[in-house]
């Protein structure tokens, strides 16, 4: 840790950026993806290949995060990469509304411009979790998480209605307006949070060259990434992120055409029960975060415990779920939905508080790096995540007669995963204990941190 620990106020200035983060991001995710769907009458694959595209670029995200550690600080790749979403969102709309005219030529302007989405997110993101892991005290990492975590799906909350009602009556530059507002006060907004959040870095005195001695020379980003990998925590634990996560995303395309095929639901009653859902995450990470915080030192203040115990807990609501038809319209719906997002919560705001620990417990010159393979196997995951879980089902009405078999398959191949993700989970020994590098990277780190 640099600095003084952060306070609560740090944390809430952080998580401020979060929420301008989220604002932008859930106008492209949903409104562009509506609009170009329905008002344009394009393909639905036109604006899900953008947001995989999105996600995709985001295996970059140990590039970025390296960046951040040889350069001594992350306030600059988090402007800059608030600086590049908005840009690229403001672009996505133009480009938007241009398909209207040109479908050629504006879906080119929305690809390159998804592409700057993705570089803006990987880069603001992974810094900005970096900071944090840096600078908050571990008695509080399990709140400092959830707390960021809530902001951000704030952002949502606050920036998609908002943006809705201003869009009426729909037109292509009202659009183009409506985003370019939204996204320049997230950018003020996130600009003048984070800055003096980040302690000054001072030079290692103990890494200064001697007189007529060359300094050492910085690690590649090559060797600084093979490090990372070659730590067997540190590599087990993107394994756990990227399986844990194409369970939680792979719900997200499946539980709402699930509860109209199934339950007959309407559109308007589907998108209730994904609140119900959301609900339940929110009160998980809510509770968590109360809940470690008062256990120091016991079971229940052990973010592993919590993270395998929601991995674990998150099966029983799918295994439910996939009875579901065989229960008939008697079956509590919603609140085994509320279940799996409480425990989605649950297992959500503990692996981000356990990847804190892990990356604090790095050298100063890693930690970017370390979120950055973390970050690009939690983007992989989410890009991945929708896509099987849709062609999942399509796969399993192919093989079985009935929709709801079909759907109670994929139900189980999801609880089976979050399973997989428990044990990976528990194969991860204390959290809280130092991620080594090797030594001779460790001492060029050293140097280069100077």
């Amino acid at each position: 840790m640099i600095g003084a620990p952060l306070g609560w106020l740090g944390i809430i200035r952080i998580g401020l950026v979060q929420t301008a983060l989220g604002a932008i991001v859930v106008l492209m995710t949903s409104t562009i993806n509506r609009v170009m769907v329905v008002e344009l009458a394009l393909p639905a694959i036109a604006p899900g290949l953008l947001v995989g595209l999105h996600y995709g670029v985001q295996v970059l995200r140990p590039r970025w995060g390296y960046g951040s550690d040889i350069g001594g600080r992350r306030t600059p790749w988090i402007i800059g990469g608030m600086a590049g979403l908005a840009l690229g969102a403001v672009g996505a709309a133009a480009g938007t509304a241009l398909a209207g005219v040109s479908p050629a030529w504006g879906l080119a302007v929305a690809t390159l411009s998804f592409l700057a989405i993705g570089v803006g997110v990987g880069a603001a993101g992974t810094s900005l979790l970096a900071l944090l892991a840096s600078q908050v005290e571990p008695r509080i990492r399990a709140g400092a998480a959830a707390t960021v975590w809530i902001m951000m799906i704030a952002g949502f909350a606050i920036s998609a209605p908002l943006a809705g009602h201003f869009l009426d009556p729909f037109s292509p530059a009202r659009l183009v307006g409506v985003t370019a507002a939204v996204a320049a006060v997230a950018f003020v907004v996130a600009t003048l949070a984070i800055l003096g959040v980040e302690p000054a870095r001072g030079p290692a005195p103990s890494s200064a060259p001697a007189p007529g001695e060359a300094p050492a020379p910085r690690p590649s980003f090559g060797a600084a990434l093979r490090d990372v990998w070659a730590d067997a925590r540190s590599r087990r634990f993107a394994i756990f992120i990227f399986v844990s996560m194409l369970a939680y995303s792979a719900q997200e395309l499946v539980l709402e055409p699930f509860s109209g095929v199934v339950f007959g639901l309407t559109p308007g009653g589907s998108t209730k029960l994904s609140g119900v859902q959301h609900s339940g995450v929110l009160f998980g990470m809510i509770a968590v975060s109360l809940v470690a915080a008062r256990g120091r030192g016991r079971w229940y203040g052990s973010l592993r415990a919590w993270t395998v115990l929601g991995c674990a807990a998150s099966a029983v609501p799918l295994v439910g779920l996939a009875g579901a038809g065989l229960a008939g319209p008697d079956f509590p719906l919603r609140p085994c939905v509320f279940a799996l997002g409480f425990f989605n919560g649950v297992f959500a705001v503990a692996a981000i508080g356990s990847m804190m620990e892990l990356a604090n417990g790095a050298p100063s010159a890693r930690q970017g790096t370390h979120m950055g393979v973390w970050g690009a196997a939690q983007a992989v995951a989410f890009g991945l995540g929708g896509l099987c879980g849709a062609a999942a089902v399509d796969l399993a009405r192919g093989l079985v007669a009935s929709p709801t078999s079909a759907y109670g398959v994929v139900f189980l191949c999801e609880a089976a995963l979050f399973l997989a993700s428990a044990v990976l989970a528990a194969s991860l020994g204390r959290a809280s204990q130092a991620v080594r590098p090797s030594a001779p990277l460790q001492a060029r780190s050293e140097g280069a941190a100077a």
